[in-house]
């Protein structure tokens, strides 16, 4: 599913006409109601029965007072009395019925909404994400989203009921006696006119209140991410110290929110009051001078305490829209953003081969002014493996996200098998392309489901044979529970060792043409490097693959040396020429010790 703005409905930055803001409430709705025209039928089938049933029990309560002042007979008044309990009793089934039936759309149309916005999220590139915290885009997917549950399921149809039914009231009152219908429609207009001024003066605060909210939840989730760090460091105080702030800061923009909101409440709770008092008033004079009967005079009573309900469902409508409003500028900020890296045409790369690897020219720069790499030139060979050295913020790392294109080159090309990196789609790429880092991500789930990606398409049988062709049988059969042991998100049960042998299988089961090795060996314990250098030997097998590493033993199976310097090729060429050659750089490093010399 794709979700779609027009390009006005996308100026978040300025005030928009009146018809565009109705454009995008009626496009949601549309868009997400759609599926559920059923229920939502079903929906407002029962607010406008539960209007009828409001409308008619002070009739029959009327009916009742003016057959009992006119010694009516028991059976009449026993008839009334059934009627009206199986009308209040139908009254109550129909609200819990409608209950049901409302939050069943609203989590139906909003988780709709959260999934489009997750996938779309996760479409967009790296810049993108390294401008914005997990906990901040948390909140847009999940906290702006839930203001607009209400939307999806109430506000057309309590509107809706809320006029129809206030509509009827004064009708009826007006059956009665027109100067009470008359008198307390406008007491009616003030009452919304001032809500509908509140609800848009107070838009702009309950903004800023979810912009706070997001930073917070953002500042929340870079702290507990680095939990071990903030302990270690003696950061805990000042952690707090910044949450305490942040938190108060939100807190009193929703108190200024909610204030402005809370002074249209008083004025038009006034009006009402002002309305009803003028209500009761003309009820007692008509009923005086003989124009009412004493159940008309409850009737009028009875409806005035009716009209409350509309009128505040229908402000309580406004002031959620101007919550709405703000959600919906948020998460239509977030679908205007779209991903600079793109899905290419359509080329296809081959499969079941080591990919031919070639940069030409490559130059890129996070930021437009500062470039990470500089010219960048080398081939690989299929099934030949390249060493690639430099100090930290050489630009290793960058040059392996530019062979997953998180990013795009600024300036040359690169090419997989003779094919820009820019022509298949970016699925494609990656399924071609594997990567084998120090971090490795684990699930919540079982040792299989972490191997396969929860891809149920891949039988116990291919697991482990891949296992026992990377030489990892032994290791798969010590674990507790086999491919069945539960893993925690964390790694919990798994040693690092452990970690980096499951992310080897991982990538053997995708069967890439090329594998990118980023330090994967290092900080493990001398018998675990072994098995996965042994793993690593058979993965490395027929495939092309980029070794980044730090140290000497990493490089070793390399045919190829590239070393990074500043972003540039401080050199390149054949492994054993470069390890020959005195003058060589390679040569200095191996004898001066890798490891100290590139950290």
């Amino acid at each position: 599913m794709h979700i779609s703005f027009t390009e006005s409905q996308m100026r978040t930055g300025e005030t928009q006409p009146s018809q565009n803001r109705y454009a995008q409430y009626t496009t949601l709705l549309a868009r997400y109601l759609k599926p559920q025209q059923t229920q939502v039928y079903l929906l407002a089938g029962l607010l406008l029965g539960g209007i009828g049933l409001q409308l008619l029990s002070p009739q029959l309560i009327r009916q009742f007072i003016d057959t009992v002042q006119a010694n009516g007979s028991s059976s009449a008044l026993y008839r009334v009395v059934i009627l009206f309990l199986v009308i209040a009793l139908t009254q109550r089934v129909v609200e819990i019925v409608t209950t049901y039936v409302s939050e069943q759309v609203a989590w139906r149309a909003t988780n709709g909404l959260r999934r489009d916005l997750t996938r779309h999220v996760l479409t967009l590139d790296m810049s993108f994400h390294n401008a914005h915290t997990p906990g901040e885009l948390m909140e847009r997917i999940d906290g702006d989203v839930d203001r607009l549950a209400n939307f999806f399921s109430h506000f057309l149809l309590q509107m809706i009921s809320g006029l129809l039914l206030t509509v009827g009231v004064l009708i009826l009152l007006g059956w009665e006696d027109w100067r009470i219908s008359a008198v307390l429609a406008l007491f009616v207009v003030a009452y919304l006119l001032v809500h509908r001024w509140d609800q848009q003066l107070a838009e702009p605060a309950w903004g800023k209140e979810r912009a706070y909210s997001a930073e917070l939840m953002g500042f929340v989730e870079e702290r507990l991410a680095g939990v071990r760090d903030l302990q270690t460091s003696g950061a805990v105080a000042y952690t707090l110290r910044r949450f305490d702030e942040l938190l108060r800061r939100r807190v009193w923009q929703g108190i200024k929110a909610d204030v402005i909101t809370d002074v249209g409440w008083t004025i038009s709770k006034t009006f009402y009051d002002l309305g009803t008092v003028a209500g009761m008033g003309l009820g007692a004079y008509l009923y005086l001078n003989g124009s009412l009967t004493l159940g008309g005079v409850y009737l009028i009573i009875h409806y005035l305490a009716i009209l409350d309900w509309p009128l505040t469902r229908i402000a309580h409508q406004l002031e959620d829209l101007q919550q709405v409003r703000v959600a919906i500028k948020r998460v239509q900020e977030l679908t205007a953003t779209q991903p600079k890296v793109t899905d290419g045409p359509g080329a296809i790369l081959p499969e079941g081969q080591a990919l031919a690897t070639r940069f030409s020219g490559v130059s890129f720069g996070y930021q437009p002014d500062t470039p990470v790499l500089r010219n960048i030139s080398f081939a690989l060979k299929p099934g030949e493996t390249l060493g690639l050295l430099g100090r930290t913020g050489s630009g290793k790392t960058t040059l392996s996200r530019l062979l997953f294109r998180l990013y795009d080159v600024d300036q040359g090309a690169i090419c997989l098998d003779e094919v820009d990196l820019r022509q298949p789609r970016l699925a494609e790429l990656r399924r071609r392309v594997a990567l084998v880092t120090q971090e490795v991500q684990l699930f919540p789930a079982t040792v299989r489901d972490n191997l396969t990606l929860f891809d149920a398409g891949i039988g116990d049988a291919t697991i482990l044979a891949s296992l026992c062709e990377l030489g990892l049988e032994g290791w798969i059969k010590g674990l507790p529970n086999g491919l069945d042991t539960e893993l925690s998100a964390n790694g919990a049960g798994l040693s690092a060792g452990e970690g980096q042998l499951l992310a080897l299988a991982r990538v053997f089961l995708k069967d890439p043409g090329l594998v990118i090795l980023d330090e994967a060996s290092s900080r493990l314990d001398p018998l675990t490097e072994r098995l996965l250098e042994q793993a690593l030997d058979r993965l490395l097998r027929n495939r092309t693959s980029i070794v980044i590493a730090h140290r000497l033993a990493t490089v070793r199976r390399a045919d190829q040396i590239l070393i990074l310097e500043n972003g540039m090729i401080k050199e390149y060429g054949c492994y054993a020429t470069l390890a020959h050659d005195p003058t060589s750089v390679f040569a200095g490093l191996l004898r001066t010790g890798l490891e100290e010399v590139l950290v």
